[in-house]
């Protein structure tokens, strides 16, 4: 489950809560950083500055406090580089390091995975070096596929590409999980509501990554494109 900038520690505290009571693993995706979708423009918003982030994702790691929980980490946010300058990769790693240091102090039980893109956006070498910058040591792991169409298959190759590459470069591997909610009929090349998609494998333990998830909503629109070409949502 995921929230907009406006609903912060509340909301995450009540939905861990409900979790916890029927001894459920919640599954939370943090998408709010500053200059969100910053190249791609069509998810673009977030947090209205870098000091703004920092206090919304305080509130969201505290309503979690010491309960377990799954969260994933910004969604695109180590992928979306095409277009942003030197100074603005800086802050994008401070904010993400500094997000992965509040859940480590006020939510030490849950399982942080930063997102980092997927198989077709940057070399398995070129994102193990985002992820360690960006403070993958701090992390539980790294997600991969989130909202995306690419195999299950093509996904876990290129997780153990990536920590094939962080065991080489930086002395660590870590864990990763995948979003498989609209991959059952893998990728046609395009990535904003293709045509003639399919669910995949539902959310389990294992499947080639430590847990395979739906994270968006099967059927939820990608913007106003492709096949949702006029829509609104």
């Amino acid at each position: 489950m995921s929230w907009p900038r406006h609903s912060r520690g509340t909301a995450t505290g009540a939905y861990v809560g409900a979790a916890d009571a029927r001894d459920k693993l919640p599954v939370l995706v943090a998408y709010n950083i500053y200059n969100r979708d910053y190249c791609g423009g069509h998810s673009a918003g977030g947090a209205s500055s870098a000091s703004a982030y920092a206090n919304w994702i305080a509130q969201f790691a505290g309503g979690i406090a010491g309960r377990p929980a799954v969260v994933v980490l910004e969604p695109d946010s180590l992928g979306d580089y095409g277009c942003m300058n030197q100074a603005q990769i800086d802050e994008r790693r401070a904010m993400l390091t500094g997000a992965l240091a509040e859940f480590n102090r006020q939510a030490p039980n849950t399982w942080v995975c930063l997102d980092s893109g997927n198989p077709a956006w940057a070399s398995a070498a070129t994102m193990a070096q985002r992820l360690n910058e960006a403070g993958l040591r701090q992390a539980h792991g790294f997600s991969l596929n989130i909202s995306n169409y690419l195999t299950t298959g093509e996904n876990t190759a290129y997780g153990n590409a990536v920590n094939n590459e962080l065991r080489a470069r930086y002395s660590y591997t870590k864990p990763f999980v995948v979003d498989t909610s609209h991959n059952g009929n893998g990728s046609n090349g395009q990535w904003c509501n293709p045509s003639g998609r399919k669910i995949g494998t539902p959310t389990q333990l294992g499947g080639g990554a430590e847990m395979l998830l739906w994270i968006k909503a099967p059927g939820e629109s990608d913007g106003n494109c492709g096949a949702g070409n006029g829509s609104s949502v």
